[in-house]
């Protein structure tokens, strides 16, 4: 197969699905691992598809439909990594000696709870992930949520427990981010997101500027629910005066590490 073959296929199959890995890709092309990679550098180059940490991604809000793939959290988790740092960064400031705060699944919340990890706070969290860096890292009070382990999206919930905790802030992330709300697509993190709101004063989105683009198919909360927005510094003037008409408070995150 030629090179331009190759590379046809590798698009064509990220039409069906979000990522593939450089192993499943050698694998299912019968080449080797530097002529995988060397296909994915073409076609980030081309901008047909996004190179990211151990393969290839589709676009993001490339889906059928208009309609955007759940991320699985271990490919999320190495995109747009020093956005979230400083998004993490930023959000961290609003928290205070003594609080107690709710801290979701996803991975620009795992980096806020690392950096919450040594402060005198309570912490909840159902995010596996977080629940064992905290344990073997962390000295805050931490409360992990009862109920069974869904691995994908690696969390932790209960359809019937009642959550044990109320806190002054809920941090939760988005897969996207519009005029109707948080977005999600799979339907037990819009689950969670809505019953963990109901235990919290106020909420607190932590989403990279990309999300605005990102159309999920289901509400997790509309945008009068939510409290403040942090996200980084590439949002743009029309999504900001957006959320702003919405009576949503943002606070920007810059690359330089500055907060505005």
């Amino acid at each position: 197969m030629s090179d331009s073959g190759r590379q046809r296929q590798i698009v064509e199959l990220l039409r069906d699905r979000p990522f593939a890995s450089v192993r499943e890709l050698q694998e299912r092309l019968g080449v080797s691992a530097a002529t995988v990679r060397r296909d994915i550098d073409r076609i980030d180059e081309a901008g047909e598809a996004r190179k990211v940490y151990g393969g290839i991604s589709a676009l993001d809000g490339a889906s059928h439909a208009g309609v955007a793939y759940a991320r699985p959290y271990d490919e999320n988790r190495d995109l747009a990594v020093e956005a979230k740092r400083q998004i993490a960064a930023v959000a961290a400031t609003m928290v205070r000696d003594g609080d107690a705060v709710i801290v979701h699944g996803g991975s620009t919340c795992f980096h806020l709870g690392v950096k919450l990890a040594d402060r005198n706070i309570r912490l909840y969290t159902n995010s596996m992930p977080l629940a064992a860096y905290l344990s073997d890292h962390g000295h805050c009070g931490l409360t992990v949520a009862g109920g069974e382990l869904h691995r994908e999206p690696g969390i932790i919930h209960s359809l019937t427990q009642a959550v044990p905790f109320y806190a002054s802030k809920f941090f939760l992330g988005a897969q996207g981010l519009g005029q109707e709300g948080v977005l999600e697509s799979h339907p037990l993190l819009v689950r969670s997101i809505v019953d963990l709101s109901l235990c919290a004063d106020q909420i607190v989105v932590l989403a990279d500027s990309r999300k605005l683009s990102i159309h999920a198919r289901n509400v997790a909360l509309p945008l009068t629910r939510i409290g403040t927005l942090v996200t980084d510094d590439g949002l743009a003037d029309a999504d900001a005066r957006m959320l702003e008409d919405a009576g949503v408070t943002v606070r920007i995150a810059s690359t330089s590490g500055a907060i505005q």
